[in-house]
């Protein structure tokens, strides 16, 4: 039996799943290079198909999410979606006041209503077009709850056989946050919040009123924090907006007033206050909610899944709670993981599959090394030759170990907002000089963002205050780093010395192969990872993506498919 997943929100993308196996699973921002991108996966569901070698009419379930109102009414008339998207990302000219504040009320107008009788219907029918454009039919339509989808994703894929499942991010179908059980591998769900309580929409606000981009700058404005004075919690001027009784959530104020105040309050605040106060907020009711549901439930395995667990800081706080004994956050946490989310929920509900032990996040795009040496062989001011994997790894930590920084390209293209060593841009971890030129001239984005590094997972205990709690394979959690280690990662943790480590193991051989001989190089497995990307754009997908990626950012050094290119012109 296939199911597919289809979302077609923001972050939208597909997933293909046959029995106990996770086949594919890609977001189309990928294919189009618009980030975020929120129009239905035209091109992630071919891709999903090409993969397994498949039809669409081989498909026997279609599995999709989020039939409230504002999404339904975006499948009718996809238009309005594409404005927004336009007006979010800031690519058109800044509206005049009363523009961006008309279009606040009425997004939050619109969002507030929530599911109506009908939607699902209405859905299913604009659904079932774009499918059959593409040449579905005889297929089964399964309809997911948003945060049962997201639940899925977490309590599916941790491996853990009894968890505590807790969801939370800005809103869907109605609330903004979730609790759980999964035992003996069922899944049941036992309390909800509503979304008008919602802390992810408080963040949000919080995002859009600093000058930056709702639903995709959340995570500059966790960075932004470390650069206030820090304060104690009562005198938070944001301190009374949300209070935590027990597993409820509770919002002080609607919407509509809660952005009037906090645009008040940021008129007369610095922004790196702004920013401390609502990342101080936020790990308070995480962790008093998280807290409180661990001693409701008496369960002390946690796992989580919501755009809420990208906020590495927080996630921080909450394992530092002495009675939580494991973590697992799903790599895909954010909307961009309810395709897959929706088709491991459909698959559970069809054949009662509540486990994936051997998940991982390797599950797009992959290119042969022919395929790859087509793309470069007519560039000019490039040298291409043959190198075994064994050959990249090797080569790869010569060149980072002599302060170098370079593109890493292999396998199958990771699924979610880490690149995990297979869409890589690789550094030294001790280097600033080369942490400025990837910043100013790669990457080109905002100096107070940090990297984050990749370490052989037997490095953690030397290298970071680790506690075995969970294994951080997917950049999801922050680590204070051991005093002194300062000179080993100042190019990798952030002001207040923390990092946003990858621990790599046996699933990523060529990955770990690397760090192993960074290791002998330099006595340590730890080098700089970030997005093989330009800020603002998706992580590369293709051949053709790195190549033009090479060229605009003048890098030398690229280790892709089996191939060395070297670029003449490169810095």
């Amino acid at each position: 039996m296939y199911i597919l997943g289809v979302w077609d929100g923001h972050e939208s993308g597909a997933a293909l799943i046959r029995d106990k196996e996770i086949i594919y699973a890609a977001s189309e921002e990928r294919f189009t290079r618009r980030k975020t991108e929120l129009m239905f996966p035209v091109n992630a569901i071919k891709a999903a198909l090409d993969y397994a070698k498949i039809k669409p009419e081989d498909v026997d379930i279609v599995s999709f999410t989020t039939t409230e109102f504002i999404k339904t009414l975006d499948r009718v008339f996809p238009a309005i979606k594409e404005n927004y998207y336009q007006f979010r990302r800031r690519k058109i000219l800044k509206p005049r006041p009363w523009d961006i504040r008309h279009s606040h009320w009425m997004k939050y107008l619109m969002t507030s209503i929530g599911v109506l009788p009908g939607g699902a219907f209405i859905s299913k029918a604009q659904i079932a077009r774009e499918l059959g454009r593409l040449g579905f039919k005889n297929y089964k339509f399964d309809v997911v709850e948003h945060h049962v989808a997201h639940a899925a994703t977490a309590a599916f894929t941790s491996g853990y056989n009894k968890s505590l499942v807790i969801t939370l991010d800005g809103l869907g179908d109605g609330i903004c946050a979730s609790i759980s059980i999964l035992e003996n591998g069922k899944l049941t769900r036992h309390k909800t919040i509503s979304a008008y309580d919602s802390i992810g929409i408080f963040y949000e606000q919080i995002t859009n009123i600093l000058g930056m981009r709702e639903l995709e700058d959340e995570g500059k404005i966790m960075a932004m924090a470390d650069y206030s004075y820090p304060f104690d919690f009562k005198d938070n001027k944001f301190k009374d907006f949300f209070t935590v009784e027990g597993t409820s959530i509770k919002a002080k104020y609607n919407w509509f007033k809660q952005f009037d105040m906090i645009d008040r309050i940021a008129w007369q605040t610095p922004r790196e206050q702004v920013a401390y106060m609502a990342q101080q907020l936020l790990e308070k009711v995480l962790t008093d909610f998280v807290g409180n549901a661990i001693d409701e439930f008496d369960i002390h395995d946690v796992v989580f899944a919501g755009g809420i667990f990208s906020n590495v800081k927080a996630n921080m706080m909450l394992r530092k709670l002495d009675k939580l004994k494991h973590w697992y956050v799903f790599p895909h946490m954010g909307d961009g993981g309810m395709a897959l989310g929706g088709a491991l929920y459909t698959n559970y509900k069809e054949k009662g599959i509540s486990g994936y032990k051997d998940f991982n996040a390797y599950l797009g795009n992959g290119y042969e090394e022919e395929e790859t040496r087509e793309v470069f062989k007519q560039e000019h001011g490039f040298e291409i030759q043959g190198e075994s994997i064994t050959e990249s790894s090797k080569h790869a930590a010569e060149l980072i170990s002599d302060n170098n920084y370079l593109f890493w390209f292999q396998g199958r293209m990771e699924y979610g907002p880490r690149a995990l060593g297979n869409r890589s841009i690789l550094a030294p971890s001790g280097n600033e000089e080369v942490k400025d030129r990837l910043n100013l001239y790669v990457k080109k984005r905002e100096w107070f963002q940090p990297f984050a590094p990749s370490l052989l997972e037997e490095e953690c205990k030397r290298i970071f205050e680790y506690d075995d709690k969970g294994a951080p394979r997917y950049m999801t959690m922050a680590y204070e780093s051991k005093p002194k280690m300062k000179d080993l990662l100042k190019a990798v943790v952030h002001i207040d010395g923390t990092g946003r480590p990858q621990a790599v193991g046996d699933e990523n051989p060529a990955y770990r192969d690397l760090l192993k001989h960074l290791k002998n190089e330099t006595g340590y497995g730890i080098m700089l990872n970030t997005s093989f990307n330009i800020h603002g754009e998706p992580i590369v997908m293709s051949p053709q993506d790195a190549l033009r990626t090479m060229k605009l950012t003048k890098t030398r050094y690229m280790f892709i498919n089996n191939l060395f290119v070297e670029n003449k012109e490169g810095i």
